[in-house]
């Protein structure tokens, strides 16, 4: 039995996590219209990216760019680049990204100067221009990073889940639990590391008060005999 094409959809979905703008916003309606036409999905997908549809348009436009920006780029576990779960900041990450570009290419995609290869909105793009076979075997060998991205969105109870619940399906997998390590802080991320400790609030009789700084000046008789004998020895 021969797979059906799931083209349109795979743009559509690609459109999905583009980022939430008011021109994102006035194609909703033809976007869920192409989805429900090329049946590629299931029943209770098509309800669960409808109900996204519906979310993204009664939404607040800056609520939404908000929780955008909050979801998917402030967090590693539901990051929208692919690699990062795969390699995170190690070496192999570049030649990664040199051979999916040369994959693109080979088919004849090239990318602007400000899309990244791995960042899955390009992968699907990619992917629909795939024949149906192709398009699903390339979306399994995905498929362990979708189904982390989706255990992290729905453990945030994001509408955003359904998207990689659908990629799941398109794949031919089906989700299973996995273990979503919490994000550290972004603050404690950013942190600097300390240097000089003397002005912390760790072990201050006050933590969290203000702390008197005294300057103390130097003995004029002392800082000139000192200045004498190092100009001696210099002789």
């Amino acid at each position: 039995m021969a797979l059906k094409s799931a083209s349109i959809t795979l743009r559509v979905l690609a459109r999905l996590l583009s980022y939430p703008n008011a021109e994102l916003k006035s194609d909703l309606a033809d976007m869920q219209s192409a989805v429900h036409a090329e049946q590629a999905l299931g029943k209770d997908r098509l309800a669960e990216i409808d109900a996204l549809t519906k979310h993204l348009a009664h939404s607040d436009t800056l609520e939404l760019e908000g929780e955008f920006v909050e979801l998917f780029d402030r967090g590693h576990a539901t990051s929208l680049h692919l690699f990062e779960h795969v390699h995170g900041d190690s070496r192999e990450r570049g030649p990664a990204m040199i051979d999916l570009v040369q994959t693109y290419e080979k088919a004849g995609l090239f990318l602007g100067p400000d899309e990244m290869p791995d960042y899955l909105p390009v992968v699907l793009e990619f992917v629909s221009t795939q024949p149906p076979k192709e398009a699903r075997a390339f979306l399994g060998e995905m498929a362990h990073i979708f189904n982390a991205i989706f255990n992290a969105l729905q453990e945030r109870q994001s509408a955003y889940a359904s998207v990689l619940g659908a990629l799941l399906e398109l794949s031919g997998e089906k989700a299973s639990p996995v273990k979503v390590i919490p994000d550290e802080a972004l603050d404690a991320a950013w942190e600097e590391p300390v240097v000089f400790d003397g002005c912390s609030s760790k072990g201050q009789a006050k933590p969290g008060q203000a702390q008197a700084i005294h300057f103390v000046k130097p003995d004029a008789a002392k800082t000139s005999a000192r200045a004498t004998a190092t100009a001696g020895a210099t002789r």
